[in-house]
């Protein structure tokens, strides 16, 4: 077996139907509230031009992202991100297509722009003036896995501490009856290579294999968690919640899986 890759979670942001913040599925997970009806996400660290022209794919990263960095105290403009999505914005997707398929002169150039997958990576490193390294990946009903996998191996191999976002929107059309992805979610983890006596410690190891999905028994959570490739951290996301030590496998590629120790601070 390699060798674990060790990181600490210096900060989470979360969007999920029911959930506009960390805080508040925090509140949900441990019984103290119940999921509510939340509006647009609230990306405030895009300037209010932005945030009105950007899609709904750009809003979710960038709040979650937003959130994360906001906790770990850290800079957003020397942090290393990684975005990842499994679908990018299906909705621009589904407008690009039945565009150019019946009347290609009127596709909009503005929407064009926020096709591209790297985009909410683009929105964010501008939006913070951040010069440091950052990567948009990809890898279907995996991509959170992949997702975390590509961070935390960029934490440790640089000593950098790394931004990771991963979100997907519901689909639409016949892109959406293909992705069967149902509600938009987001997450985002700062995660840092070195030793935090204050945070939770997460030894990610490479394992062969696709364990499937990891029911919580928790029926909001688990209706999330099957509605959205990028809430496949919904187990990870409910162990930090309830600041529980625990071991989970996520799939990472097909016939990759990750073993994830989640171990709390002493």
């Amino acid at each position: 077996m390699s060798a674990a890759l060790s990181v600490w979670v210096k900060g989470v942001g979360l969007w999920a139907p029911g959930a506009a913040d960390w805080h508040a599925f925090c509140e949900i997970v441990a019984g103290r509230d119940a999921p509510g009806t939340e509006g647009r996400p609230m990306a405030d660290v895009l300037p209010p031009n932005e945030r009105r022209r950007a899609p709904e794919s750009v809003l979710l990263a960038a709040a979650v992202a937003g959130q994360a960095v906001r906790m770990s105290g850290l800079e957003a403009a020397a942090l290393p991100c990684v975005f990842a999505s499994a679908h990018g914005d299906q909705a621009i997707t589904d407008y690009m297509c039945a565009t150019l398929a019946d009347t290609p002169t009127e596709l909009s150039p503005t929407k064009f722009h926020n096709s591209v997958h790297n985009a909410p990576a683009g929105y964010w490193t501008i939006a913070t003036h951040c010069h440091a390294s950052s990567s948009a990946v990809s890898g279907g009903e995996t991509t959170f896995g992949a997702g975390l996998l590509e961070a935390a191996t960029l934490a440790v191999a640089d000593d950098r501490d790394v931004l990771l976002a991963s979100y997907d929107i519901a689909g639409v059309g016949p892109l959406g009856e293909m992705t069967a992805t149902t509600g938009p979610f987001a997450i985002a983890l700062v995660l840092s290579p070195r030793a935090d006596a204050t945070a939770v410690r997460l030894d990610i190891t490479p394992s062969p294999g696709n364990s499937g999905s990891q029911p919580t028994g928790d029926a909001w959570l688990d209706s999330v968690a099957a509605s959205n490739p990028s809430a496949q951290a919904i187990p990870l996301a409910h162990a930090l919640a309830l600041a529980r030590s625990t071991a989970l496998r996520v799939a990472a590629a097909r016939e990759l899986d990750i073993h994830v120790d989640v171990e709390l601070a002493a």
